[in-house]
Parts: structure tokens; sequence; C-alpha cells
């Protein structure tokens, strides 16, 4: 593949960067005025609590200035403009800490580390106080959020749309090696991040009923109603004045039913507010129950209602008028949460604002764009018609109407296969299998989009192939392929400020602003005084992170092991299992043969189960019970180690990284949309042992194959062997080494002689193992063996790290908006 030219600035105005070595005088100055002020209110002197409070608020006013300068300039684009102002809807956005991203972008660190000299505290410190940012969960949250920092970079005029959750997903805690969940109370302290718009309030409805009037319009008269306000979160770009802004909904109740309180019955006087309350509590709050089902799809639904109306709202102020509204603007819906975009557009144009329906439509379809994250029929949202009728009937009937006209174009297209019709209506009328009717929200997203994609070449295709193969029938244009990519200032220069200062000396600094000319770094691979310089490099990052390992878990681990890296969500399909049975089987191996040359290995889980996949919650708790036997058995040393860090976090992500030797990307073919991850290692020098899947697939392309540890089967042999019929047990009888890994974890090996504890989870994979861990066993055993090679070959793995490192510039994502500006958010892709 080419790599493109630099991303270019989308912005019409053109502003300073900051001033080589950090900020011009007057900015520090206004800094300095503004932090002295904060500092001063402190009851407590400078403290790194105040420090962190004050500085926090002093960065937050500056921008607070850029905000005011950007909102101004995107405001007189006109209808003329060639690039849509962006609405990027998403359930999530996992932000992180938000004070050193700030001073980086500002060019304000060493201003702060002057001012802390003179109190003997260290940056640092300072910033180890600010907590995460609890507004996602894993990779598309933290894609949504590398987005934002790319719309500031770039001048994109946009807003991200999101909840204001006061808890997060939970605080993951291990007791006895089992994952219990707290409460995350990030915003307990009033976050200094959050600029409270309380101008910006918006109604979002839930029930009641409707009625016609003689005119035919709709009259909605909703049960309940709450009130959406603002909270804005800045994003700033790194290299100009612009920024990006993350306008977060809090759902607020009217006041209490006085009369009740009056009565003592307070209860019912406030039930109104804890309802309000409870949709800002959790993302993603537990779907096993009914509640928690209707709890969900109030959610998405008042996010929303809030967002489309901000944009009616401003479109309206600058405009004048709504008949433009699909031309100058794009609402991007970041997976099926957000999808029921469409059908409240259609109704704030039809009910609140008189427009007919077809005209509504054209601009609907217009605006709205989707991107799918997933393969799996599973993760696509459904939910029950009943749950519409009461929550949300007139946005039902709206579907209704969207699926009668698509239904009947669609007939007229293919008028003799009524199955199609079936397979692509949106609602599902459960026929056959005795289950309730259900709206289908992605196939509204896809009915609506005028741009569906997917986030890797191979997932693209494979979309195409099964899951919408229906939908690209119909609409073979409407599909393409926008590949993930990552910001670069959080995850390189932020994260690991050796390695960059480190490229820097080799290629320049020109990288930071376009990272295409991380390209260079390849010419010099073979230079063995940048190979030792970078393994010095890795070596610093690994004592930080091995430090971090002896503080929090009392485990000691060696910097001379291969640091061998797995963070992300725990799920089935993540496969962190296989890579525990790969750990037991070399902890076997040791076993029988400690006196042997081995490769010493650290291996570091880290990541959250949601709190009712029990699958999951089992995998975390194995690993702890294999980690306990393996790092206290005196056969094994220093030659195994395994960790489980809890509580994984972007701020957790930027320790481990920057120390990661090895990364594992290892999902079964064919089910990892695309990663983030994988980006972010390859930037940091770590090398990728992963399944020809995903982004993996294109960052081999980039970089060389011969320079990533390939392994397993191909998406479509998966497919072929499961058409086929899949008997795990096969593997396991013809296979001695992993039959021995099933016995041990069968036969209580690793929890105190208990047979029991595991026995789900191996039954599932005797029986069932949907991600054919049994078929991949072998190779990926085999394939980390040659990993081992390498690493003994210490300029060998400089030289293969660095060819990494250099095959990264395409998956910046400046070059991903890029893209998404060319192909869905430009004024001229309405024409194509």
């Amino acid at each position: 593949m080419n790599t493109p030219s630099a991303p270019v600035a989308l912005s019409s105005t053109d502003s300073a960067e900051p001033a080589a070595g950090g900020a011009a005088p007057a900015l520090v100055a206004a800094f300095e005025a503004a932090y002295a002020r904060e500092l001063a209110q402190s009851s407590h002197g400078p403290t790194a609590q105040a420090v962190l409070n004050a500085a926090s608020l002093a960065c937050r006013e500056l921008l607070a200035s850029r905000w005011a300068s950007t909102q101004a300039q995107d405001a007189k684009r006109g209808l003329k403009a060639t690039v849509r102002r962006v609405h990027y809807l998403s359930m999530e956005f996992l932000m992180g800490r938000a004070l050193s991203n700030a001073l980086a972008a500002l060019g304000l660190t060493s201003a702060l580390e002057a001012k802390l000299a003179a109190t003997g505290q260290s940056l640092g410190e300072v910033l180890e106080r600010e907590p995460d940012a609890a507004l996602g969960n894993g990779g598309l949250g933290r894609l949504a959020a590398c987005f934002l920092d790319s719309f500031a970079e770039l001048g994109l005029p946009s807003f991200g749309y999101g909840l204001r959750y006061r808890y997060g997903t939970f605080a993951q805690v291990i007791q006895q090696g089992r994952q219990l969940e707290q409460p995350d109370d990030w915003t307990r302290d009033t976050p200094p991040w959050e600029m409270p718009r309380f101008d910006l309030r918006f109604k979002v409805g839930f029930g009641g009923r409707i009625h016609v009037d003689a005119a035919g319009v709709h009259h909605w008269e909703p049960a309940e109603e709450i009130e959406a306000q603002a909270y804005d979160f800045i994003v700033p770009a790194h290299h100009t004045e612009r920024v990006a802004t993350l306008r977060q909904w809090q759902a607020t109740a009217a006041p209490i039913a006085f009369g009740a309180f009056c009565q003592g019955d307070y209860s019912r006087a406030a039930r109104h507010q804890v309802l309000a309350d409870a949709i800002n509590w959790v993302l993603y709050p537990d779907d096993s129950t009914e509640e928690g089902r209707m709890l969900r799809l109030k959610q998405e639904a008042f996010l929303v209602s809030a967002s489309l109306q901000d944009l009616v709202a401003r479109h309206l102020r600058e405009f004048g008028e709504l008949q433009s509204l699909g031309r100058a603007n794009a609402i991007h819906l970041n997976d099926t949460h957000p999808a029921l975009a469409p059908a409240e557009l259609m109704r704030l144009l039809m009910d609140e604002h008189g427009m007919a329906w077809a005209e509504a439509w054209k601009i609907t379809s217009q605006a709205i764009a989707y991107t799918n994250h997933t393969l799996m029929p599973e993760a696509l949202e459904t939910w029950p018609v009943r749950m519409f009728e009461v929550l949300l009937p007139r946005h039902l009937d709206i579907i209704y109407r969207i699926n009668h006209e698509f239904l009947v174009e669609l007939r007229q297209r293919f008028p003799d296969d009524e199955a199609l019709a079936s397979r692509v209506s949106l609602i599902d009328e459960g026929w056959g299998h005795g289950s309730e009717r259900r709206v289908r929200m992605a196939s509204l997203a896809l009915v609506a989009s005028h741009r569906v994609n997917g986030v890797a070449a191979l997932h693209s295709e494979l979309m195409v192939q099964t899951i919408f193969a229906d939908y690209a029938k119909v609409w073979p244009e409407r599909f393409h392929n926008v590949t993930n990519g990552v910001t670069p200032r959080r995850w390189l220069q932020q994260a690991n400020p050796k390695l960059s200062a480190l490229i820097d000396g080799a290629i320049g600094t020109e990288w930071r602003r376009d990272l295409a000319e991380l390209s260079k770094l390849s010419a010099h691979a073979k230079d063995g005084a940048l190979g030792d310089a970078f393994l010095a490099v890795k070596r610093a990052n690994k004592e930080r992170l091995a430090e971090r390992i002896r503080r929090d878990l009392g485990v000691v681990v060696s910097v001379d092991s291969l640091f061998d890296i797995q963070i992300k969500r725990i799920h089935e399909y993540k496969r962190q299992l296989l890579n525990l049975l790969h750990v037991i089987s070399r902890y076997q191996a040791i076993c029988d043969n400690p006196g042997a040359d081995w490769v010493p290995r650290v291996v570091v889980i880290a990541g959250k189960a949601a709190s009712a996949y029990q699958m999951a919650k089992s995998i975390v708790r194995l690993a702890h019970d294999v980690g306990r036997v393996i790092n206290s058995d005196p056969r094994v040393g220093n030659k195994l180690k395994l960790v489980f860090l809890p509580n994984y976090s972007v701020t957790l992500a930027e320790s481990i990284i920057p120390a990661a030797d090895l990364s594992e990307q290892i999902s079964t073919a064919g089910t990892e949309a695309s990663g983030t991850g994988n980006m972010k290692f390859g930037m940091n020098g770590a090398l990728t042992i992963g399944t020809w899947d995903g982004a993996n697939i294109e960052m081999a392309e980039h970089m060389g194959p011969e320079n990533m540890f390939v392994f397993g089967l191909r998406a479509d042999a998966v497919a072929k062997i499961k058409s086929l019929g899949y008997d795990p047990r096969l593997y396991v009888e013809q296979n001695a080494q992993l039959k021995r890994v099933i016995d041990a974890i069968s036969q209580g090996d690793f929890s105190h002689g208990d047979t029991e504890r595991y026995r789900g989870l191996v039954d599932n994979l005797l029986e069932r193992d949907p991600y054919l861990l049994m078929a991949d066993f072998a190779d990926y055993v085999a394939t980390q063996a040659k990993v081992d090679a390498l690493f003994r070959d210490r300029r060998g793995w400089a030289e293969r790290a660095l060819r990494n490192i250099a095959g990264m510039g395409w998956f910046s994502s400046d070059r991903t908006i890029t893209e998404y500006v060319d192909r869905v958010w430009s004024l001229d892709s309405l024409n194509h």
C-alpha cells in the first residue's frame, strides 16, 4: 500500500505553532497568573492535589479562549464550505488523563516543572493525582478519543457527543483471584476539565401517547420528560490553536413533587430524580435484566435526542433554515448504539419543524453515516418492539414508516425475492422460532446512511460477505473501508518521550506533525548504535513497569526478560485463554527441564471482564491461579512470571505499552474488526504475535510480514472448519502437549485440587470451543518458539523493532480522519 501524504489541515485559519522549547512568553505569563490565582485559593497550601487543580483550571482557562475562537471560525463557514461540520455520536469516549495532554499541547510542561521545582514537588507526582475520566470501556471509546484529538489537529469543524457517566463501567478489584466490581466515582471531586453549559438544556421524552391533528401533524405527548444539560470537555490540537469539543449530556429531572414531599412521601417525591440520575450512573448497565435493558435503551435515546436537538438549534442559529442541514452537517454513528439517530432526526424535522416526509428523509440520509465495529451477529443490537411501544412510541411509528418505504422500493427492484425482504426488514418478526418481534438497530443505521464502513480491510470485506451481504446487494456503492488509526500525540510522544527523542535524533522532528515520516527510520534499522540506543530506551521503560508490578502486586520481575503483553477487554474471542494455555505449557516444560537455556519471559495481562460475563471472569480467575503457582515455584525463578495488572485504564496502558517487547493480538481470524492496541504497540517498538486478522494484516503489509509473528488459521479456513463440523477434542487427542495442559487445569493443579472450579471452562473448550483455541494451539506454541529464537539475537530484535516503528506512519488517526473527510464528511462525498 502507498503511504499517503501528510493530512492537510481543514480549518480555514492557520494558527501559530507553539514556540520551540515551550509556549510563547505571553501564554506562559497567562498560565502563571491563572495558576497563581487558583493555587491561592487552596486552604492546605501547594499540595500535589492543589497543584493539580490549579494547573488544570489554568490550562482550562487558556483552552476556553481557544474554544471560543474555534467556534467563531466554524460559525463563519457558510454553506459553500467543502467540509461539513461533523457530529460524532458515541456511547463512550475513553479520554484518559487530561493535564499532561493539555500541557504538551500548550507547550507549558517546562513552565509548570519550573513552578514545582520551587516547592520540591515533581510533575510526575502531580500528574498521578488525576483520575482517568471514566467515560469509556475499551477500543471503541479509545478510538473515539483518538478521533477527537485528530479533529483538533486537522482543524475539522466538529462535536463529539457522549454521556457524562458518573461511574463509567466499574473499578476492577481482585480478591483471591476473583474480579469484583466497585463504583469508579471519578466525578466526586468535580473534574476541573468539565465546562458546564447551563444555558444548553434540551428536553427528552419517554412513553406517553401520540395524536394526529387535522393537518396530519403528529403530536407526541411523553409521559416523562428529562432535561439534558451539556458539559463540555475540550481537546486541544498540538500544532495549532484549534480545539475539538466533547459535549457530554447530564440528565436532570424536574423539581421534586412538592406535594408528596410535604406529605412525608419522600421516596415518591424524588422518584423521578432517581430515574433521571440512573441514565448517567453507569456505561453499559447489565442487560441481563429487563430493567437493565430498559435503562440501556433510555441511555441511547437520551444521547441521540439531546445531541440532535443541539445540532438543529445550532444550524438554525447559523443559517436560519433547515433545508440545508444535511449538506452542512454530517452525523456519524460510532457503532449501533446511536442508531436511533435517523428516527429522532425525522421526528424533529417533521413533528417539531413541520417538514414533509420526503424532504426530511432526504436531509436525514444526507447527514447520517455509520461505522460498524463487529462481525458477530449477536453484537448487533436489537430491541423488543414492546419496549419501543412503552418508551419510544413515536420513534416506533417512524421506524415502521421507514421500513415500509424501504420495502416498497426493495420489492420493486427485487420482485421475486420475498426472502430478501424478510432478511433486510427493520423488524425481525420472530417467525419460526417463537421469539418476540424486534427492531434491528443496525438495519435502521444501514437503511438511513449514505455511507457505511468497516474499520480494517479484512473486516470491511467480510462485512459485505457475511452480516451485511443482503444490504450490500441492494446498495453496493454504500459500503467502503476506513482503517482505524491512533493519535501519536498521546501514544508515542507523551507515553514514550525517551523513544520520541531517539526518533528525533535519527530522522528529525517532522514525524511529530506527519507520522508518515516514520518511514525514514527504515533506512536506519540496521544501524547497530541506533539499535543499542533503542534497547536502552526499552530497558528504561521496562524498569518503570517492573517497579509498578513490584509496588502493586509484590512480584519481582527481571527486566532482562522478554515482556510479553496482552491488554484488552477480557473476552473469549480475544483469546486470553490461549495465552494462558501457552503459559501453562511453558511452565510444564520448564519444570521438566529447569536447567535448559530458557529465554526468560514476563507475561502481563490486563483487562476488565463485563460484570455479567461469567466465562470471562473465569478466565481472569484462572490467570491469577496460574500466576500464583508459577510465581512461587522455586524451579522456575525468573524464567517465567505471569502477572495480571488490575483496573486497566488509559493511564495504565501508557505505562505498559512502552515497556512491551511482544504484543499479543491473537483473536480468532475473522472476529477482530481492526484493533488499535496493535498499532500503539507497533509505534512503541513492540513486535506483534498475531493472527491474520483485522488491522494486523495491514500492519504486516506496511512493515513487511517477515517483521511480524503470524500464526493460526486464516478467516476462510476458520469458516471452512466450522462448516464441516469442528470437533475440538480431536486436536486435544492428537497433541500430547495440549492434552497435558487441559488435564492440569481439569485436575486442579492450579486451583488447590479443586476439580470443579474450571469445569465449565474446560467443558466449553472440549465440546464447543467457538473461537478455535484447540485448532490454533500448536501453531501458536511453535510461533512463540520463533519469538524466543529472535529475542536471543538482540541486534536482530532491535532491527525488527525499528522496522515496526517505521511501518506505523500509516496508522495515525490523522490519516483515518482525512479519509473520512474525503469519502464521508465532505460536501463532495454526497455526490458519489
